[in-house]
């Protein structure tokens, strides 16, 4: 047995998952984590022989996070049209807390591959949901995100987004002129959403860039969600932040279901949230990029 901590707790948690002894081989860094070691895992089951699995591995108050990303990546196979990764094992000890999710093969996204993507969340928000939010809390990067149930989009995106960035953003002390503006906006923010018809659909939550890829045959592939029921152009915004996705995506989503009008000033609204979040997380420019967003939203109120 492998005289490292972490791969005979890996080990350990593979083989119960397995019903079968697996021995950790080799662990090698995974690029990409920026809160988590990320880690491939490669081994002999003797069950099944050589296998290899995808881990993330942090100290043991990162648990609960691990908890909400297996109940993010469980609901969207339950929806079953975007391919995640499968729960392997999840725990803790009283030094670490892990999760071990099946390895994929993944590239870059591509103009294939991304309409592919296109087409499996157009399919994925189209299935009827009772309510918006979700059933537990979750997380946002590493910041908490607040869910419980709620049939009004305009109070929860308020409530349980919008509003906590912003105590988040005070307890921080950043510019108080943004924070000032931002309760405003957050006062006011209901007329942005006026006329507008919200599906109740299943998001990813956090779906740049970083979280998508794709598999052998264009298929692609979604990965870290902050799940919970909400306005599907919240999903579909975020693929416009932070550099964006190749153009082939959001055409296949418009073509399977289009977008109403005055998307492009929701689209604002909604990354604001993310914008937000990253101000409060790293500052720098994150902070005028917020600022300015919120002037543009509030000008549309004007």
């Amino acid at each position: 047995m492998s005289a490292d901590p972490v791969a005979r707790a890996l080990g350990a948690a593979i083989s119960e998952a397995l019903g079968a002894r697996f021995e950790v081989t080799a662990l090698s860094p995974v690029g990409g984590g920026c809160i988590h070691t990320a880690l491939d895992v490669a081994g002999r089951s003797s069950a099944t022989g050589a296998m290899r699995y995808f881990a993330k591995v942090n100290d043991s108050a990162s648990a609960a996070m691990f908890e909400a990303e297996a109940d993010g990546l469980a609901a969207l196979i339950d929806a079953g049209c975007v391919t995640v990764p499968e729960v392997v094992a999840r725990g803790h000890d009283d030094e670490r807390a892990w999760l071990v999710l099946q390895w994929l093969e993944l590239t870059p996204l591509a103009d294939r591959s991304a309409a592919a993507l296109g087409h499996a969340l157009a399919a994925q928000h189209r299935v009827p949901r009772e309510h918006f939010g979700w059933a537990r809390d979750n997380f946002i990067g590493d910041s908490p995100q607040a869910n419980g149930w709620s049939d009004d989009w305009h109070a929860f995106w308020r409530d349980q987004r919008l509003q906590p960035q912003l105590r988040i953003a005070a307890r921080k002390r950043l510019p108080s002129r943004m924070i000032d503006r931002g309760e405003r906006l957050v006062a006011d923010c209901g007329a942005l959403l006026a006329n507008h018809r919200v599906e109740k659909s299943l998001l990813h939550g956090d779906l740049w860039g970083g979280n998508a890829a794709a598999l052998e045959g264009d298929v692609a592939a979604l990965f870290d969600p902050a799940v919970y029921v909400g306005d599907r152009e919240a999903d579909v915004a975020m693929t416009e932040l932070f550099g964006g996705f190749p153009a082939g995506f959001l055409a296949a989503y418009r073509a399977d279901w289009g977008l109403d009008d005055g998307y492009t000033v929701r689209r604002e609204l909604y990354n604001l949230y993310h914008v937000l979040n990253h101000a409060n997380l790293f500052a720098g420019d994150y902070v005028r990029q917020a600022t300015h967003s919120i002037e543009r939203l509030l000008a549309e109120i004007a």
